[in-house]
């Protein structure tokens, strides 16, 4: 199964930058540490945010909750950072009520398969 609209899927930018990748931010931090290991920079951040776009085009993708503004979905991978280090990623993604494109919700450490 594919995210519905996926060859639209919508990754801000800041959200790539400024969350996770950003050692200051205060929840984000903790993202940018894990991506970080992985080879992910700020300054490079278009790197991660070509790598979530590719991620939303996944034939592995599982419903996630659905809430009042629209329905989540996971997709889980690995991938292989800038410096060849590899790592079991979760992504999740929100098509919001009344709209057809997913947007780009979060990342984070998933556990291998």
């Amino acid at each position: 199964m594919r995210i519905p609209g996926s060859d639209n899927a919508f990754v801000d930018p800041a959200k790539v930058r400024d969350y996770l990748l950003s050692l200051e931010h205060p929840v984000g931090r903790f993202k940018a540490a894990f991506f970080g290991r992985l080879g992910y920079t700020r300054a490079g951040w278009q790197v991660l945010h070509a790598e979530l776009q590719r991620l939303a085009l996944s034939d592995d993708v599982s419903p996630g909750a659905a809430s009042d503004f629209g329905q989540k979905f996971e997709v889980r991978a690995t991938i292989e950072g800038p410096s060849g280090r590899r790592a079991a990623v979760v992504v999740v993604w929100i098509i919001l009520n009344g709209e057809q494109v997913p947007r780009f919700v979060t990342a984070f450490p998933g556990e291998s398969k």
